[in-house]
This record gives C-alpha cells, sequence and structure tokens, in this order.
C-alpha cells in the first residue's frame, strides 16, 4: 500500500505545478520576491513605502456552486477569473489596489491539465486586476470530493492610504448614484439558477436570440473585474465617497453596507437595462421582483456615491476604463436602507 493507492497522485501535483507555471509567471509583479514552489509568497513592501499611513485591505471568497455549471459543462478556464474578481472588487471597494492573491483548490482527483486550465483562469484575474498570483494550494482529497469535482476559493491582499480608504461615512443626501454595467449572473445565485433551469447538455447547449448565446455561455460568463474602472475615477480626481459591490444579497443587502446612518439610496430601476439573462430567469422560475433584486445584481456588478459635480467626470473615467456606467439613483434623508422605485 502506498499513498498512490490510496487515492493521492505526489506526481499528479507535481505536473499540475509545471503545467501552471507559465500562467503564474505573467502575472508577477516586481514586488514579487521568489519564485513558485517555496513554501510562502514574498511581496516587498515597496509598493507602498511613499505612502502616509498605508493600509493592507484583504478580500476572500469563493466560486460557490456556479462550479456545477463547469462541471457540467467541463468548462473550467473562466471560473478562476469569477475567483479573484470575487475577492478583488472587494479590495476595489475600500478603495484598495490589490497587490497579491493565492488560491485553493480541492479536488477528488488530480488532472494536472484540468488544475492548470482552472489556474489559467485565475491568473487572467490577476492580470486582469494587476495582482501577483504568488502561491496556492491544490489538495488531492479523495473519498471527500467526486473525482471529476473540486472546489476553489481564494485570498487576495490589497494596500491603500488611509486618508484615501472609501468608508461611505461622507455619503449625504443629493449625492449622485452611479452604476457600473454587470457581466451577468456574476458568482452569485447559482443555486436558485440551478433550480430554474434544467442543469443538462441540450439545455445549457441552446441557443436564445434574447441571450445572444447559449444558455450556458450566458450563465458561466465570468464576473467583472472593476479594478481598472475605480483606478480611473480615483486618478481623474473623483472623490468616491462609497462603493458597493453587488453581490449575494443583491440590491437590498450590499447597497446599505456603504451608507451612514441618517441617508437611504434610491434607485430608479428603468434607469439602466436589465439584462436578458435575469429577465429570463425571472421569468421561468417565476420569481417575485423583490427577491430577484435580493439575490441577483440585475446588470449592475458595482454602485458608485459620488457629489453631484462629479457624475460628468465619474462617467468619463468609467468608460475610459471599458465599463458602461449609469447614473441610477441618488441619497436622500431617512432611515439608512434602499428604495427602488
Amino acid at each position: 500500500m502506498d499513498y498512490k493507492n490510496a487515492g493521492v497522485d505526489i506526481e499528479a501535483g507535481y505536473r499540475s505545478v509545471e503545467l501552471m507555471k507559465e500562467h503564474v509567471k505573467a502575472t508577477m509583479r516586481p514586488e514579487v520576491l521568489g519564485g513558485l514552489g517555496g513554501f510562502s509568497g514574498a511581496f516587498s513592501m515597496s509598493a507602498f513605502k511613499d505612502m502616509e499611513k498605508p493600509t493592507l485591505v484583504s478580500g476572500t471568497d469563493g466560486v460557490g456552486t456556479k462550479l456545477k455549471l463547469a462541471f457540467l459543462m467541463d468548462r473550467h478556464d473562466t471560473v478562476g477569473i469569477d475567483c479573484v474578481a470575487m475577492c478583488v472588487n472587494d479590495i476595489a471597494c475600500a478603495g484598495g489596489e490589490p497587490l497579491f492573491f493565492l488560491d485553493y483548490i480541492a479536488c477528488g482527483k488530480n488532472y494536472p491539465e484540468k488544475i492548470a486550465t482552472i489556474v489559467s483562469g485565475v491568473a487572467e484575474g490577476c492580470r486582469q486586476s494587476g495582482a501577483a498570483l504568488i502561491g496556492g494550494e491544490t489538495a488531492e482529497m479523495p473519498g471527500f470530493y467526486p473525482e471529476d469535482e473540486y472546489d476553489l476559493a481564494g485570498f487576495a491582499v490589497g494596500v491603500v492610504d488611509e486618508k484615501d480608504l472609501i468608508t461611505g461615512a461622507s455619503i449625504k443626501a443629493g449625492d449622485t448614484l452611479i452604476g457600473i454595467a454587470s457581466s451577468g449572473v456574476h458568482s452569485n445565485g447559482f443555486s436558485l439558477v440551478r433550480k430554474v433551469f434544467r442543469m443538462s447538455e441540450d439545455a445549457l447547449n441552446t441557443y436564445y436570440d434574447s441571450l445572444g448565446a447559449t444558455l450556458g455561455e450566458a450563465l458561466i460568463t465570468p464576473t467583472k473585474i472593476y479594478v481598472k474602472a475605480l483606478r480611473e475615477v480615483k486618478e481623474a480626481g473623483v472623490l468616491i465617497k462609497g462603493c458597493s459591490h453587488i453581490t449575494g444579497g443583491g440590491f437590498y443587502e450590499n447597497i446599505p453596507r456603504m451608507l451612514p446612518e441618517g441617508v437611504r439610496a434610491v434607485v430608479k430601476k428603468n434607469s439602466y437595462p436589465i439584462l436578458p439573462i435575469f429577465r429570463m430567469l425571472q421569468e421561468e422560475g417565476n420569481i417575485a421582483e423583490d427577491m430577484m433584486y435580493n439575490t441577483y445584481n440585475m446588470g449592475l456588478g458595482m454602485i458608485l456615491a459620488v457629489d453631484p459635480s462629479d457624475t460628468e467626470k465619474t462617467m468619463e473615467a468609467v468608460r475610459k476604463a471599458g465599463e458602461t456606467p449609469y447614473v441610477v439613483g441618488s441619497v436622500e434623508n431617512g432611515e439608512k436602507g434602499v428604495d427602488l422605485c
């Protein structure tokens, strides 16, 4: 008896590392010290030596049951982007610059090519956000996961000068709310998605004119990474007063998280186009509108609060980053919360 007979193939682990090296290398920043294969990742503090009060910000998350879709479609090159996005978007919400990322993959059986494909998506997410992929772990866990399944999670660290932290404390009545378009369902609410749509090969491969894609393609579209857009807004000289990453809990849970006491957000539902995938999901599942807004991003992945005088400057900066912005509402006096009208 040996470890391989027990279900853990150490040689496959070595092969996985070799296959992923080229993807990891493409994410490197000058501050990264050492190479892949050490017991820890090292990152120089030179990135923030000129800040008055450098403050570390962090985020950790996984992909959730969207992975079930990846298993069904045998599509593993984009879920890594989702994993990175869920972490670095939270860091960007605080005004931070993502510095580095680490991933964790747990699988029933280590198929080196599949693991490398997953990591290629992680590396792409890191490239989009400017973060270095400085480490990770692939755990082969036979008997815990089915052989053809895995879980994927990650952890990111960023930095921001304390004076530039986005806290929402200065938000006041009259401020403008600007939403940035999402790419689709992103990586939340897939337990409900999988209840509404048939998760079969035929159903996922069905093309819909309204989606401009097959159902599977529309659903697996990776989460938008908003780091560049928020950086462009900051570099345009705009003070982002508050920022909300619209993830699990939708509008009702996430928007109030950026608000101080005494004000509430008013979002106009007709101020931007709701993506067709959400219309289809609501109709097919007979889901109440409030539940949709309480579960999904409904086409807006990020919402910013800015002074009205900065509205156009913010819109221009978001467009410069290649994203689509909308003026979606405003802030009013009242009990902290959100009104959709």
